[in-house]
């Protein structure tokens, strides 16, 4: 293998793969990033056998050839290059790829492509299109409230049910759900549901932000254990994750006493106040809606206290439907709906104190998010 190619252009390309390549591994080439020649550009790929990473960059070939190596080395010492020409060049001999850029050279050993993991393929099942900037917005909305414990592997992924022409994503970790509605560019042909790890769909996002394509190409295949993502240059095949998502219907609130619309930015700057007070009280941020009078208007007041540090209060004017309510949620969910969520405005509906709280956002019907309330003395 023989080629040149622009530093700029393998950086970026050894940054795209390299979050897939393995950290601690039973499997040492997992460790590798594999480089190689493919119709004209070369090749770049990772992976830690639950997720592959693969991407294609401008380079002119002089000689045909594949090889694998560190990929930490490799990236770290490509970043430190100067924006420069590099030539790669494998010894069919000593497996070493030597590697020049301006007054710079370094020689790394490499282990044979043929034993580096295949990467799947998936064919066969459903296809479809999506737009890139919407899927970000609505994996942004929807990730952050699957869960981290292992005990039940099914809540670490992002439950994505392909009807028709609409995609609905949704996540749940026990104590909040979240569930986006988008449109898809091409309809399927076949209803799918599927279960996306969280850990892929956060990655997906950061590389559909490198790679400046519209249109997100999704293969599912028929088996139903991997999942394609097709950008311009960059294609990321991960593996499912198996079993039934929890029918999450069920715990959404079909109706409520107290509907309060208020201010976003407002809400979340009052709630971030709170939440300082609240760490030291077990994260319990308290929510207290009045409707208001004749000639006062409605009011939500945000609060928190801990009997070591302190307490704090804030009040922000909002539209409040129904009666009286109160209710307290933990600070930190309430944060990270509030912080993802583009609306100028967002409501909350409760029951009572002791039922869950809905928030959504005012001028859109595609986004829900439940959250469990705390239990508190008033």
């Amino acid at each position: 293998m023989k080629l040149t190619c622009l530093q700029e252009n393998l950086n970026k390309g050894l940054n795209i793969v390299g979050k897939a390549a393995a950290g601690r591994t039973t499997l040492p080439i997992t460790n590798n990033v594999l480089i190689s020649t493919d119709d004209g550009r070369l090749k770049l790929a990772a992976t830690n056998l639950e997720m592959a990473i693969s991407c294609w960059i401008g380079a002119k070939i002089e000689e045909e050839g594949s090889t694998t190596v560190p990929a930490k080395l490799l990236t770290e010492f490509v970043s430190s290059l100067p924006n420069d020409k590099i030539e790669l060049n494998l010894n069919a001999k000593s497996k070493a790829l030597n590697i020049k850029c301006a007054r710079f050279e370094a020689r790394i050993t490499g282990v044979d492509a043929k034993d580096f993991p295949p990467v799947p393929k998936v064919e066969n099942g459903i296809s479809t299109k999506i737009n890139v900037e919407a899927f970000r917005q609505a994996v942004s909305e929807v990730v952050f409230a699957s869960a981290t414990d292992e005990s039940r592997p099914v809540l670490t992924g992002v439950n994505a049910e392909f009807e028709g022409s609409t995609l609905t994503l949704a996540a749940a970790d026990g104590f909040r759900l979240a569930v986006y509605k988008l449109p898809l560019l091409e309809a399927v042909k076949t209803a799918t549901k599927v279960i996306i790890p969280a850990r892929t769909l956060g990655e997906l996002s950061r590389l559909a932000s490198m790679d400046e394509e519209e249109a997100l190409m999704i293969n599912v295949d028929t088996a139903k254990s991997q999942i394609l993502f097709r950008l311009k240059n960059i294609e990321l095949v991960s593996q499912l994750v198996q079993g039934n998502f929890p029918q999450y219907n069920q715990i959404i609130p079909q109706s409520f006493t107290t509907k309060v619309v208020v201010d976003a930015n407002q809400f979340l700057m009052a709630t971030r106040t709170a939440t300082i007070f609240a760490r030291d009280g077990g994260g319990i941020v308290r929510l207290m809606m009045n409707p208001g009078g004749n000639n006062t208007p409605g009011k939500l007041t945000i609060s928190a206290r801990s009997e070591e540090v302190g307490d704090n209060t804030g009040e922000l004017d909002a539209v409040v439907q129904g009666e009286e309510a109160k209710i307290a949620f933990n600070g930190k969910y309430l944060l990270d709906v509030l912080g993802v969520l583009k609306a100028q405005q967002v409501s909350l509906e409760v029951t009572s104190p002791s039922s869950p709280g809905v928030i959504k956002p005012v001028g859109a019907d595609n986004y829900i998010h439940v959250i469990m309330p705390m239990f508190v003395q008033w």
